[in-house]
């Protein structure tokens, strides 16, 4: 071939090679964000694995990774795992550490005959820990919500500003936010910011 018949690339130099891609957390960093705000910490928590699992008709809820599917307005968990009901027959399923695997398959293997879709890179979520007054301090100003609806063991969806969130609340020290990943810093500045108002 001749040099000028040679073909043109149309495709800069920069943009051939993409073997050096880094993944980044929902606020677009490479390590989760972590900030403290007297005794309330909020912490990023970019390792969450999510699978959404709907029942098919006439199903019955199956046990998953050895739990029992909670019902409305409960979540359940076990080690690493939880779950929390979402509507009529559909729950979330968490994993700790498993937000870079294919959680949505080892949620499938453990209910195959049920519809599962993988969440993680849909939503972000962010680990508030504090004491219970603190926590329900804070989230009384930022939802419409009467405390006892995200009290230990329970979770609700709800609106928070212009988004809409899901409060997951495994124990009296820890609450999870969970919000779409497309409003991620939105939340986060509406969490950080009512934070730290509760310290003046």
């Amino acid at each position: 071939m001749s040099k000028s018949s040679r073909p043109i690339s149309l495709i800069p130099k920069e943009y051939v090679s993409v073997t050096d891609l880094t993944p980044i957390t929902a606020l677009g960093a490479q390590t989760a964000r972590q900030e403290t705000f007297g005794a309330l910490t909020i912490t990023e928590n970019a390792d969450l694995g999510i699978a959404s699992l709907a029942l098919r008709k006439g199903q019955e809820a199956p046990t998953v990774f050895g739990l029992t599917l909670p019902d409305v307005g409960k979540i359940s968990g076990t080690d690493g795992t939880s779950a929390f009901w979402t509507s009529a027959g559909q729950w979330m399923i968490m994993g700790a550490g498993q937000g870079t695997s294919d959680f949505a398959k080892t949620v499938k293997d453990e209910a195959p005959a049920c519809s599962v879709t993988e969440q993680t890179d849909g939503f972000a979520a962010f680990e508030l820990t504090s004491d219970a007054e603190t926590l329900e301090r804070l989230m009384t100003k930022l939802v419409n919500l009467p405390a006892s609806a995200f009290s230990a063991g329970c979770a609700a969806r709800t609106g928070l500003e212009h988004m809409t969130v899901f409060l997951v609340r495994p124990s009296e020290t820890t609450l999870t936010v969970i919000g779409m990943r497309t409003f991620a810093d939105a939340l986060w500045h509406a969490l950080s910011t009512a934070a730290k108002r509760l310290e003046t």
